[in-house]
């Protein structure tokens, strides 16, 4: 099953200010990641979904409508 990072967070019963700690990022960069502004980086994502106690794979790290039209772009091309 896929989750957000924030639906992963909250189920985790984790606030905002307790994944920063622990993944050792600011706020600001934890909030973008979770309204899809940027992507973190493998370290990062490895963190994260280790912090929610799932898997990378399960994790979405893009709006499926941002993942579909990009992989459209590529492909018409």
């Amino acid at each position: 099953m896929k989750i957000t990072l924030k639906a992963a967070r909250v189920n985790a019963g984790l606030t905002q200010s307790d994944v920063v700690k622990k993944v050792g990022i600011n706020k600001g960069t934890l909030v973008n990641y979770e309204r899809f502004r940027t992507i973190p980086d493998v370290e990062t994502a490895k963190k994260l979904a280790t912090i929610y106690g799932l898997s990378i794979n399960d994790l979405i790290f893009l709006p499926s409508d941002l993942a579909f039209s990009q992989m459209s772009d590529n492909h018409t091309s």
